[in-house]
């Protein structure tokens, strides 16, 4: 088993959300990537940093608009992948699965935002290529959908609870940590 760490887009859009009180499951997620981050670099295994950016000019996440630039402690290191996605999963837009096979990685553990979506698409597309996807359940954003009438927690929730039971392993933080 070969694996890698995958950050999903943690970019400044969601410390905004954050900022403007948004409803919010793990608003602290970074400070848990942060310590996945060290652990993995420590041990040498690597880490793939996943980012969206619109094609949109009029987008908060065009390319170079501030929603897009990178959270602090997010940053890619020298030599770590950088995928830029314009769809809500990587393995569609990017050439993320190449350089996965490549590199000869089948086991990806996934963190980032958000919940309901991106890192869901991501999970479930992995899944349906055959690698093996575990989720740091306490290393994931979630957000409310105020137009819907659906909390954060909800949201999660049942997006965990759909991921967990056909696509993912869910695990913690300290679990991986004390893994790596």
């Amino acid at each position: 088993m070969k694996r890698a760490l995958v950050i999903i887009d943690m970019q400044m859009l969601m410390q905004q959300r954050l900022d403007a009180g948004r409803d919010c499951v793990n608003g602290d997620a970074m400070d848990r990537i942060a310590a996945l981050l060290s652990a993995f670099r420590k041990a040498g295994e690597s880490v793939i940093h996943v980012r969206h950016a619109e094609p949109d000019p009029t987008s908060p996440m065009h390319a170079g608009a501030p929603a897009q630039e990178i959270m602090p402690g997010a940053e890619a290191c020298e030599g770590e992948a950088v995928f830029v996605k314009s769809t809500s999963s990587p393995f569609a837009s990017t050439d993320m699965e190449r350089h996965l096979r490549d590199a000869g990685i089948d086991t990806l553990v996934v963190t980032g935002a958000v919940a309901g979506f991106c890192v869901n698409t991501t999970v479930r597309a992995g899944s349906d290529l055959g690698f093996t996807m575990i989720v740091v359940r306490d290393a994931v954003m979630g957000f409310d959908l105020p137009d819907e009438h659906l909390s954060a927690r909800t949201i999660f929730d049942v997006t965990m609870a759909h991921l967990k039971s056909d696509f993912a392993e869910m695990v913690e933080t300290s679990a991986i940590v004390s893994e790596a």
